[in-house]
């Protein structure tokens, strides 16, 4: 597994557990906003951070893309 997949494997499931989604909700989510994309592209900067941090990024990621 590629360290960028393993990445988003991690994001996804932090993400899932902190709001209290299934697998498939998260799934559904991620691809709607395109956070996948967002965090193969910003991989290098994200993966440095928390676990916290990560999650709040996340949800103002799809905060704007909700709004756009």
């Amino acid at each position: 597994m590629s360290k960028t997949l393993a990445f988003k494997v991690f994001c996804m499931e932090a993400y899932r557990a902190e709001k209290k989604l299934t697998g498939r909700e998260a799934i559904l989510l991620f691809k709607k906003y395109g956070v996948l994309d967002y965090l193969d592209k910003c991989y290098d900067v994200l993966h440095t951070t928390g676990r916290a941090y990560m999650i709040e990024e996340i949800d103002k990621f799809i905060e704007v893309r909700k709004s756009a």
